[in-house]
């Protein structure tokens, strides 16, 4: 049961993983200055696809259930996210991107029941300072805008990571999974026509490639990854697997750019690694106490 819950952590810890490595994508594949072009061809070209594939519709309440959170999960976040990624330095955004942990946690204990531990707690402060310690830098500036869109992103993220533990569909992962890619994309394509434009009139083979592989990997798999561990995992523990993307990016950056890595973002990403296992470990369960006649009976044969 262990392992299996083990091995289940783990491949949903691929989403994150998998999202960490847009920025590098993004950076060096895609056209410049078309973030929110991105979110459309990533979201919207997965989701049909996945449709097409199960070939499932939504049925009564899944119509507008889909459609809140494929708002929630894709649409308004990456709007959201948009909004805080021009506004803010990457490092400010992404900090305070860091408390959706903390905020699952508290939306978990009122919507879902689920038990607010002082570890989790503790843990997701941890993961807010081992993020700020990665990515950000001291002469990072702020927005006030900018703040505002990047806590309404992770508030909305965690409202539809919570709803969608809250409600959970009878159809098959990857119906759920591309109802909610559509609806996420289409609610994004007039946002991208007016912010952004007509999208350019040719792309080149690295901006197609970058493209495909945001669509299948980083929407298909990641997403259907992501919800299938919400399905069984508690909504707070698969939300601070969350913390991995930043570690990825900055490792990447790293590894592949040849990014300057300093001591202290490397122990910014021990602590991130360490919150993000606290944050998976059982609570321990008191042991029973034993009934009160067996507790008496050594007494009893003493008498």
């Amino acid at each position: 049961m262990l392992r299996n819950r083990t091995a289940l952590v783990l491949v949903t810890a691929l989403t994150p993983a998998i999202w960490g490595t847009t920025y590098l994508v993004t950076t060096e594949l895609l056209p410049p200055g078309r973030p929110l072009l991105a979110a459309v061809l990533r979201a919207l070209p997965a989701g049909l696809l996945l449709v097409a594939i199960t070939r499932c519709l939504p049925r009564g309440i899944w119509w507008w259930r889909a459609l809140v959170l494929g708002a929630l999960n894709i649409g308004v976040f990456f709007a959201l996210l948009f909004v805080g990624a021009y506004r803010l330095p990457g490092g400010v955004a992404a900090t305070v991107g860091a408390i959706q942990p903390l905020l699952v946690a508290l939306l978990s204990a009122g919507l879902l029941g689920e038990r607010l531990t002082w570890r989790t707690l503790v843990a997701a402060v941890a993961g807010v300072a081992g993020v700020a310690l990665l990515v950000l830098r001291a002469d990072a500036r702020l927005d006030t805008l900018g703040v505002a869109a990047a806590l309404g992103g992770a508030a909305v993220m965690a409202a539809g990571v919570v709803l969608s533990k809250r409600w959970q569909s009878p159809a098959p992962l990857l119906a759920t999974t591309g109802w909610q890619l559509v609806a996420g994309g289409v609610l994004l394509v007039p946002v991208a026509l007016v912010v952004e434009g007509a999208p350019p009139a040719a792309l080149s083979g690295a901006n197609v490639a970058g493209y495909a592989y945001l669509s299948l990997i980083g929407a298909a798999l990641a997403y259907a990854l992501w919800f299938r561990g919400l399905r069984v995992l508690s909504a707070t523990k698969v939300t601070f697997l969350g913390l991995l993307s930043p570690v990825v990016a900055t490792a990447l950056g790293w590894i592949v750019l040849g990014q300057e890595l300093t001591a202290a973002q490397a122990f910014g990403a021990v602590v991130v690694l360490a919150a993000l296992a606290a944050a998976q470990l059982q609570p321990s369960r008191p042991r029973p106490a034993e009934p009160r006649a067996h507790r008496e009976e050594p007494e009893l044969a003493r008498r």
